[in-house]
């Protein structure tokens, strides 16, 4: 998953641009997908590991790699609360185990998270509030189809 997501965003992704606002981010979803106390250190170290090349290939010196940190950080204690608590410990994120409702919320939360802290930095100011607000949500709505697109076909 981490090899495609990475080939998708930079190949194809990078180039989407939807109303002059909206990028999709779809490597947000390699942070979604990790089970349920898996180690934090690897989540992260994963997570900056794919920030890193999505940096490295997109010109986006350390914007990537900082916020999919923040990403994986984030899944760790999201999904602890959103999982239900009599479930296996090692759990992983998907529609056929969270169910729609859960998983939507999941990857809707860690998404906006993304996409919010990602054009904040990427203006580094908030003189444009509006800009950014119309960034973050379009790109995080671009985001959030594709997500659950993928997460249909792979539940089947």
């Amino acid at each position: 998953m981490f090899m495609s997501l990475l080939v998708a965003q930079v190949l194809i992704l990078n180039h989407v641009h939807l109303l002059g606002v909206g990028t999709p981010l779809l490597y947000v979803y390699f942070a979604i997908t990790f089970r349920r106390n898996f180690p934090k250190w690897f989540v992260l170290v994963s997570c900056f590991m794919l920030g890193l090349l999505i940096d490295i290939f997109s010109s986006t010196p350390g914007l990537a790699s900082s916020v999919m940190t923040l990403a994986g950080l984030a899944q760790c204690y999201l999904m602890n609360l959103i999982a239900p608590r009599d479930s296996a410990e090692d759990l992983a994120a998907s529609i056929k185990t969270l169910g729609f409702s859960k998983f939507a919320t999941l990857s809707g939360l860690l998404t906006m998270l993304y996409c919010m802290v990602f054009f904040a930095l990427e203006a580094f100011n908030f003189f444009d509030v509006l800009m950014w607000l119309a960034r973050s949500v379009v790109s995080a709505v671009l985001t959030m189809v594709l997500i659950l697109a993928i997460e249909s076909v792979r539940s089947r």
